[in-house]
């Protein structure tokens, strides 16, 4: 079919990178965002070396609830240009994170805040996030954090309140390709920034299939 997006800067971002080799023929094929997951009990824990990422591709780290030291920590260690909020970091956290003087010495540090849902969703509850977030990012509610393989009702999006730009994310794989780009074209998508995909592109967790990267990435940008 042919594309024709509403929304026609939509970034991409592939997360849950694990394993070096893949993480480079990932690389080549130039999405906006690597990201790596620094939360103990995922099976795509990151614990390697980043290596030399493009400069155009913004390395982002996961975390599920992690202490401020443990965040600034990675950041510093492996440059991460962003960082990725999974758990139920409050708006204080957010903003002390943001403001890290530690931090604001070596680079801006982007704060991409994660909410789940399911079948619907109260908005009211962005609103303390508003001024210490630079961006949402909207998941599938399941039995983990991320990386659950199904994806929500993105029917909910309809009644978004912000004008804040948000990632959406939850078991976007192929064969959403039809309905990503029907959702893209409609009004709720204006303030879509990215599109976040993880685990329907793998043949085992933090290994990615290329062939079917580049075929979704040729797709978003045409």
């Amino acid at each position: 079919m042919k594309n024709s997006f509403k929304n026609q800067e939509v970034k991409i971002k592939v997360c849950g990178m694990k394993y070096a080799e893949n993480m480079e023929a990932v690389a080549n094929l130039g999405p906006d965002y690597l990201g790596f997951i620094f939360w103990e009990p995922s099976k795509r824990v990151f614990t390697g070396d980043l290596g030399r990422l493009p400069s155009s591709i913004k390395r982002v780290g996961v975390f599920v609830d992690a202490s401020l030291d443990e965040i600034i920590q990675k950041v510093l260690e492996f440059e991460l240009q962003a960082v990725q909020l999974h758990g139920a970091e409050s708006p204080k956290f957010c903003k002390d994170l943001k403001e890290n003087h530690t931090i604001q010495q070596r680079s801006t540090l982007e704060i991409i805040k994660v909410f789940s849902i399911k079948d619907d969703f109260d908005f009211s509850i962005l609103a303390d996030y508003e001024a210490v977030c630079d961006y949402y990012l909207f998941d599938t509610k399941g039995k983990l954090p991320g990386g659950n393989g199904y994806t929500f009702s993105w029917e909910v999006l309809t009644n978004y309140p912000s004008t804040k730009p948000f990632f959406l994310s939850g078991g976007i794989g192929l064969e959403e390709l039809d309905k990503l780009a029907t959702f893209l074209q409609r009004p709720e998508s204006q303030y879509c920034h990215a599109i976040d995909v993880n685990s329907r592109f793998e043949v085992e967790p933090g290994r990615k299939q290329i062939e079917k990267l580049k075929t979704f990435m040729q797709f978003l940008r045409k």
